[in-house]
């Protein structure tokens, strides 16, 4: 085995966690300070003081980080040492449950059933109760809620009335539902991936030999990203060293920002409450950024009324550069075209694209400057989903403007009809033959044709938008797209996002700024002719060639953790749009994480840092909304920005 001069290629802090001795630790790793370094050498050290690697067990969040993290140590130590018991906490539970699912009246060799799996069964669950209506909630969204509720050890009841809150849903049908769901599955003999830690849990709680066995198994215990744990899976790491109390945790509790998830950030914070005789070790020497972007991060930190004894404060190893820019611009398109000269500044710097990030709070704030980029063909790769208009819920909506403008388009006929209830393509088919081959919604015996064409079950859904398509020629309104859209989610789309979507608030915020976006046109027709051009301008991108794959990456935050970039622009930093007013609104974690999520974003940065502050917000009805800069922008001291106020353009 080679010999490693752990001193020598480790800095002091990080020296003194990886070699550090026996009993409960909590390295508090701040940005860019080399947490997988640190735990990558803990695991060599403990190799290197003739640990059985049989006796550690590894988690993390990902099998290819265990991976990476094993191969690195087998580096170090010149030779295969392996850490058998390594993988994700899924992967590790699956384990433990091969040996002793008959304790939990589950075979051996139950079955592991993937999302596709889980989507097949509550569908039929969904049909066997007669439940399949579109106003009935939709699996994915069933799933989710489920989900929530397991994950946080909430009753069903709870997390359903939690989720569906004040909208028309009849929750004892989604009990229902939910319950059947879980019984199929015992039926079954299978376990979905929640099922795997939850019964785990309940194997170690349950059975005292079994959980015995392994915590005696397990000398050491490492856990990567333990900010992101959930309450399950903090107390299985709790079970598995409950002997030996030799627990080696590394996170960094400002960067815990995943709470609509499940993780729980309260497991950090509480540590040593649980393990009284924890040591604690701090990760502040960073190696990514310069200077003058870690004092804007300690000044976030600063801020928070942070916990002293989990504080950290960045050092830097860089030189000194400049200060992080404050933009403070008019607009959302001001911002986009800003954002478009900043990108093209820094590639005459010398700067690639890929060197590049836009980051954003919610998807629907990069609208504005994804047709910037386009229109300047501007090569750009969208990480935090599709693109804005092709996504299904804005495609939805568009077919409405679509059908009330060209009487001819099949296309948006069909989309438009199969949104109701027990109406499929054949049957939106049958009734465009019905109407011959074009729907002139001026036409009041041709509405009336259509709905009393519809089955019954459709009839009541339809008969709140056919008001719309008489208003819309009625009160002339064909240069009012964004009133159209607003009454269309108000009289039917949103009990429809509810019951089809899992992420219905993010939908809606993206509905909303469509509905400003269209009201920026003299028409309809124009508005539609700009969304068909930005289409098929990203239809072209996507047989970009190898140079042209050098692209600006557009992100949200929360895609962009873990990932580092010479240069980060982070748009509407902004009062009501970072932090979420939604977020805010919920209580005093909200605010304190949409914090920790200002301060995720600005240490992705490693030279260069713009904040864009816009002044004010179009409003549907023409007028405007100023706009204050992020609270997270306004606290900071004079000293770390150079704010300055761009010239209208």
């Amino acid at each position: 085995m080679k010999t490693i001069d752990f001193e020598n290629e480790l800095n002091a802090e990080q020296f003194a966690a990886a070699s550090a001795g026996e009993g409960p630790m909590l390295i508090l790793a701040a940005a860019g300070t080399g947490k997988t370094r640190t735990l990558v050498y803990r695991v060599a050290y403990l190799v290197s003081q003739g640990i059985d690697p049989e006796r550690m067990l590894l988690l993390t969040f990902t099998n290819r980080a265990a991976k990476e993290m094993v191969e690195r140590a087998n580096e170090l130590v010149g030779h295969p040492a392996g850490i058998p018991w390594s993988g994700t906490f899924h992967h590790i539970a699956n384990r433990i449950l091969r040996r002793h699912a008959t304790l939990l009246d589950y075979r051996n060799n139950y079955t592991i059933m993937d999302r596709d799996d889980s989507r097949k069964l509550m569908a039929n669950c969904v049909k066997e109760l007669k439940l399949q209506s579109k106003e009935f909630p939709k699996r994915d969204v069933l799933l989710h809620v489920l989900g929530m509720a397991t994950n946080s050890e909430q009753a069903l009841g709870d997390a359903i009335a939690d989720h569906f809150d004040d909208h028309d849903v009849d929750q004892r049908a989604v009990l229902a539902v939910l319950k059947l769901y879980i019984a199929k599955k015992r039926e079954l003999d299978a376990m979905d991936f929640d099922d795997m830690l939850v019964n785990c849990l309940k194997l170690l709680r349950e059975h005292p030999s079994v959980r015995d066995r392994y915590a005696m198994q397990f000398q050491y215990v490492l856990v990567d990203e333990y900010q992101d744990t959930n309450r399950i899976q903090a107390e299985l790491v709790n079970l598995l060293a409950g002997h030996h109390k030799n627990l080696f945790v590394v996170g960094d509790d400002f960067q815990s920002i995943y709470s609509w998830r499940g993780a729980d950030y309260r497991n950090i914070i509480d540590f040593k409450l649980r393990y009284p005789d924890a040591r604690i070790y701090k990760l502040e020497t960073n190696y990514r950024s310069v200077p003058e972007v870690l004092a804007l991060a300690n000044a976030t930190v600063g801020a928070s009324g942070h916990p002293e004894e989990f504080r950290k404060t960045l050092r830097a190893t860089r030189e000194a550069y400049h200060s992080p820019t404050v933009a403070r611009l008019r607009d959302g398109e001001h911002q986009a075209r800003f954002v478009v000269d900043r990108i093209q500044h820094f590639m005459r710097e010398g700067y690639r694209p890929s060197d590049m990030v836009v980051l954003y709070r919610a998807h629907f704030h990069a609208m504005e400057l994804q047709l910037a980029l386009t229109r300047g063909h501007v090569p750009h790769v969208i990480t935090s989903g599709m693109r804005f208009f092709e996504q299904a819920h804005i495609k939805d909506m568009l077919c409405l403007l679509r059908v009330l403008s060209c009487p001819e388009d099949a296309l948006a006929f069909d989309r438009l009809l199969c949104l109701l209830p027990g109406v499929g393509t054949m049957t939106a088919q049958k009734l465009w033959k019905k109407l011959g081959n074009r729907f002139d919604t001026s036409d009041p015996e041709a509405r009336s044709l259509l709905l009393n064409s519809l089955r019954k079950g459709a009839q009541p859904r339809w008969e709140k938008v056919d008001p719309i398509l008489a208003a819309y020629h009625d009160e002339e309104l064909s240069r009012e797209g964004g009133t159209i859209i607003q009454r269309f989610l108000d009289a039917f789309y949103d009990t429809y996002a509810v019951d089809s979507f899992e992420n219905y608030d993010s939908r809606i915020d993206d509905i909303r700024e469509l509905v400003l976006h269209t009201e920026k046109f003299d028409s309809i027709e124009q508005c539609l002719s700009d969304v068909a051009l930005l289409t098929n301008l990203d239809a072209e991108a996507e047989n970009l060639s190898p140079d042209q794959r050098n692209a600006i990456r557009l992100s949200t935050v929360h895609q962009a953790k873990g990932l580092e970039w010479p240069v980060v622009i982070i748009i509407w930093a902004t009062e009501g749009m970072f932090p979420s007013p939604r977020s805010v609104n919920e209580s005093d974690e909200g605010e304190a994480e949409e914090r920790r999520l200002f301060y995720v974003a600005a240490t992705r940065a490693k030279d260069e840092l713009v904040l864009c502050t816009p002044e004010v917000r179009r409003m549907r009805d023409g007028g405007i909304m100023y706009c204050q800069p992020s609270r997270f922008i306004e606290e900071l001291p004079v000293e770390v920005t150079s704010s300055r106020r761009i010239g209208f353009i």
